[in-house]
């Protein structure tokens, strides 16, 4: 849990307050996981609660920009520019090169 640790330590200014009502099941369940990762209670509701935003988030952000980008994708498909004199150079080249190798087999 070194990632719990570091996230743990790196809060020396912490001044806000979280509380939450949890059932004592509850309660007696997070305890026995924190005392397995050697945590206390409070870190270890804080570091979970930490890594399920960020995970949150990420996958939040990784759906906008998929979003973002199909749009864009599919806006650069419609409405391409015309190709231009390099790239139809290029095409020209490719055909060459093709049509050389056809013929030689």
């Amino acid at each position: 849990m070194a990632t719990i640790s570091a996230t743990l330590n790196s809060a020396s200014g912490k001044t806000a307050r979280l509380e939450a009502r949890i059932t004592k099941q509850q309660k007696a369940f997070f305890l026995r996981a924190a005392q397995l990762a050697g945590l206390s209670l409070t870190d270890f509701v804080v570091a979970s609660a930490q890594e399920n935003a960020s995970r949150t988030l990420r996958d939040h952000d990784a759906m906008v920009l998929s979003d973002r980008d199909r749009k864009a994708f599919v806006s650069a498909l419609l409405t391409a520019p015309e190709p231009s004199t390099r790239l139809r150079q290029a095409v020209q080249r490719y055909k060459a090169r093709q049509q050389r190798g056809t013929n030689a087999r």
